[in-house]
């Protein structure tokens, strides 16, 4: 057993949506009625691999399905479209065409991506279908509420909709655009990293693993600005091992961590984490009900084994010398507990790191 494995030793079960989650997202309009399930998808007769421009297997097939079938599903697939980026209105479907249904073979799950093309300009975009699962959800809700980045998704049932996060795969850029980085840009992406490895730490998004996260460029004036987004919220607060969320602790990072190292000065380095952790309790100032509503429903919800729960409140009580995480009951109390850490020290910051 290697390393990564000993992190993450389990296979994460998919937990149900709880009536009290259920409410909630009906509450903020992520819940609606949708005329196709993930199940449905399932049922394609075919499919053929996906290979990349190297010619090595994408983990991503192309589904194919019988031409009668075919032709209601991509009418359901369109109003969907229409349902996540706009009001629902119909009239735009006979300019909609589904250009593809694919199917990951790689991960828990186990995903459809949806590719839609508008034919009066061949403008496309994409969206995915995927098995509800109650971590995964407050993931995506944690992320909307306390990162600078918002994300759309709807949920009916047991499948969920989320809109395509657009970016270069965290493992192909380190790969292939990294070597190509100016210094400049590299430290640029250095203080990026840092900041997104603290978000992810405080709120406790695990498995950020580099090809579960996106670098986005953006051209700004004479620079380009890179932006770090995860894009996969399936292990949100279930681990027991406090390293699982803490991303230099990932040998797909490893790069990433060693440029970290070099580019910035460790005081940098505790600057922007503190920038990070300010930013969040802000953003927890700002919307108060919402945050406290979404962590009212982790508690009272199962998303983890009583086994990791232990071990992770007693994890992060001998880091932060904090003995109210003894009291911790669930994850959801875990995490309430961090976010009001982040809070109390917002007007009193310090050098001192939270992790």
């Amino acid at each position: 057993m290697n390393s990564q494995e000993k992190l993450i030793s389990k296979k994460k079960p998919t937990f149900p949506i709880s009536n009290l989650l259920s409410d909630y997202l009906k509450e903020h309009s992520r819940s609606i009625k949708i005329p196709i399930f993930y199940d449905d998808l399932l049922r394609f007769h075919g499919c053929v691999i996906l290979y990349d421009k190297n010619e090595e297997d994408t983990l991503w097939v192309r589904t194919y399905f019988s031409e009668f079938e075919r032709e209601e599903i991509d009418l359901c697939l369109k109003k969907i479209y229409t349902l996540l980026h706009s009001d629902g209105n119909e009239e735009t479907i006979p300019f909609l065409n589904v250009d593809a249904i694919d199917y990951c073979t790689f991960g828990n799950s186990k995903p459809f991506r949806i590719k839609i093309r508008n034919i009066l300009n061949d403008n496309y975009t994409y969206f995915y279908v995927k098995k509800a699962d109650a971590s995964r959800v407050y993931g995506l809700e944690l992320e909307h509420i306390l990162s600078p980045h918002s994300i759309n998704f709807l949920i009916y049932k047991d499948t969920l909709i989320e809109e395509h996060i657009a970016g270069i795969p965290g493992d192909v850029f380190i790969t292939d655009f990294l070597p190509k980085c100016s210094e400049s840009e590299k430290s640029q992406i250095a203080k990026e990293f840092v900041k997104f490895k603290e978000r992810c730490l405080v709120r406790l998004l695990g498995d950020m693993r580099s090809y579960n996260y996106v670098i986005a460029p953006t051209h700004d004036f004479d620079q380009i600005v890179y932006k770090i987004r995860a894009i996969d919220f399936d292990q949100q607060s279930f681990e027991g091992n406090l390293k699982v969320y803490d991303l230099q602790f990932m040998k797909e990072n490893r790069k990433m961590i060693e440029m970290v190292s070099e580019k910035l000065k460790t005081s940098s380095i505790i600057q922007y984490k503190i920038e990070e952790r300010s930013y969040m309790a802000k953003r927890m100032i700002m919307y108060p009900n919402r945050i406290e509503t979404l962590l009212n429903c982790m508690k009272n919800d199962v998303i983890s084994y009583p086994e990791n729960i232990k071990n992770l409140k007693k994890q992060v009580e001998d880091y932060t010398s904090d003995p109210k995480f003894r009291d911790c009951e669930n994850m959801g109390d875990i995490l309430e507990s961090i976010l009001a850490f982040v809070k109390r020290n917002y007007l009193n910051i310090s050098n001192k790191e939270l992790f």
